[in-house]
């Protein structure tokens, strides 16, 4: 269902402008539904979520660029000071709507100065809240800093929880929204057919997640948020990391990708042998197999998440102490702009707070399973359809890959 990496001048492929007027407008209704008059957002997604800019990955934990969005209204950016004649020139559809941001940089700035500016930022706040006749209505924020938020509440402005508004605006995907996830999922892809092929006694972890980088950075991913590699006697229990560990042959490998494409998200899962699988391998392997496509085959429109869940271990199947220790070897999660998104899925509290699937979300269901030295992760993508799911994901994952070409050198 892909048409290209870049957009064209004589093909649609992905509208651009429309993507950044549905995401607006999703926003809005859901700020409407709600009743929340003005969001504040500082998360590096949010803010491109809904003002479509940003820049690099640097900005990603520094807190120093943020968005005001009144209901009904185009969003402002408070956009880092130098960034703003390029944005000028290369964001139109926000020009005449931003400002410089006025912040701390995280704590970074003289203590007189984070707290002078935090003063700063929030009377400029107050004073566009009031352009718009909405300063004595509550603020719904993502995330900030304290000194932000005290000097927003000594400016009389009220913060509320936005964060759940966003996330109930993002988890319907839009058409335009389903091709950059599955575009992003297509570069992965590329870089798990590099393991296939270069995966082998010798190689370390580390190798493998610098050349799938490499892969991906060269098909157009603007970010690598996550790759996790991991093989051997280090796979049980999951570690979620990589490390300078040398592949050997025999051993199991599983690589996670969290990539980033225009801004939208994989989390992807596969597994890998060196050489030929043993039985025992083969058999944690098609649990996880199982686990996942079992859950898989109860998504539709109306189903909740609680009947999902249920399909799973629990955690003393899995031999740990709590659903809490647990959480995460089996889950499914809504993914997109963020990379867990609405809705959540887990035996951790699906059963008590149930969540109902509704027709285009995406979702990415993630198992595991492992004993011994051995443990195999699979995830895979689908959007919900009318009547089921589409899966996103293409990279066969019916059986276990052995790689390289060594499982003809074996008996």
């Amino acid at each position: 269902m892909t048409l290209g990496l870049m957009a064209k001048d004589c093909e649609i492929r992905i509208d651009y402008d429309k993507l950044r007027k549905d995401r607006v407008r999703k926003t809005n209704e859901q700020m409407v539904k709600e009743g929340i008059a003005t969001l504040l957002v500082f998360d590096q997604d949010w803010i491109r979520y809904i003002t479509s800019t940003k820049v690099n990955d640097w900005a990603n934990n520094k807190l120093l660029r943020s968005a005001l969005m009144v209901a009904g209204e185009e969003p402002i950016l408070y956009e880092l000071g130098s960034a703003i004649a390029a944005k000028k020139k290369l964001c139109p559809w926000i020009a005449d709507r931003m400002f410089p941001s006025i912040g701390t940089w995280r704590g970074a700035f003289p203590r007189a100065v984070g707290e002078e500016n935090a003063k700063k930022f929030a009377s400029m706040v107050k004073d566009h809240l009031t352009q718009y006749g909405v300063q004595n209505e509550p603020v719904g924020i993502d995330l900030s800093e304290i000194l932000i938020i005290r000097a927003l509440e000594d400016e009389g402005i009220k913060v509320v929880d936005g964060q759940q508004c966003l996330l109930e605006a993002s988890k319907i995907k839009t058409e335009e929204e389903v091709e950059l996830i599955e575009t992003s999922i297509s570069i992965v892809e590329a870089a798990f057919w590099e393991v296939v092929n270069r995966a082998a006694p010798g190689v370390r972890e580390s190798d493998i997640a610098g050349f799938m980088r490499e892969t991906m950075y060269r098909l157009g991913s603007e970010e690598l948020q996550n790759i996790n590699v991991i093989s051997g006697n280090r796979a049980y229990p999951h570690p979620h990391d990589w490390s300078d560990r040398m592949l050997r042959m025999g051993d199991m490998l599983f690589i996670d990708v969290v990539s980033v494409f225009n801004g939208y998200k994989t989390c992807y899962y596969q597994t890998f042998v060196i050489g030929k699988p043993s039985s025992l391998q083969l058999d944690v392997y098609q649990k996880s197999y199982d686990w996942l496509f079992d859950a898989v085959a109860m998504v539709k429109p109306g189903v909740s998440t609680a009947e999902i869940a249920e399909i799973w271990p629990s955690y003393k199947e899995m031999g740990l102490s709590s659903e809490a220790e647990a959480f995460a070897l089996q889950v499914a999660h809504g993914i997109g702009i963020t990379h867990w998104g609405k809705p959540v899925i887990s035996r951790f509290f699906s059963f008590d707070n149930p969540e109902v699937i509704e027709e285009n979300m995406v979702m990415a269901f993630e198992t595991y399973c492992g004993e011994g030295n051995d443990a195999a992760r699979i995830e895979e993508q689908f959007v919900v359809t009318k009547d089921g799911m589409r899966q996103l994901s293409k990279f066969p994952s019916a059986n276990l890959i052995s790689c390289p070409c060594v499982g003809a050198l074996l008996p």
